[in-house]
């Protein structure tokens, strides 16, 4: 991981109003393309809504490289700053 990137994950936890789900659900799924790779685990259950929302999350970055997915966050979470307040 780039300094960068810890940096970028440090900031979008200090965003001053909580950004939407979906926002939430993009930065999710690459930071686990990051950090992981492709998804390597089974989807949640019907009932685990939110398991299910993450998983297909980052189920939409698969292919990705760790690189690529690395730099959509950093610039994710910059494009988040401006919209949420630092």
């Amino acid at each position: 991981m780039s300094a960068e990137f810890n940096k970028a994950a440090e900031e979008v936890k200090n965003l001053k109003t909580k950004p939407s789900n979906d926002d939430m659900l993009i930065i999710y799924g690459l930071f686990k393309q990051a950090n992981v790779g492709d998804v390597n685990t089974a989807r949640p259950g019907m009932l685990d809504l939110t398991g299910k929302a993450k998983w297909d999350a980052w189920e939409k970055q698969k292919g990705k490289s760790k690189e690529d997915a690395e730099k959509e966050y950093i610039n994710k979470v910059s494009e988040m700053k401006g919209t949420y307040g630092f």
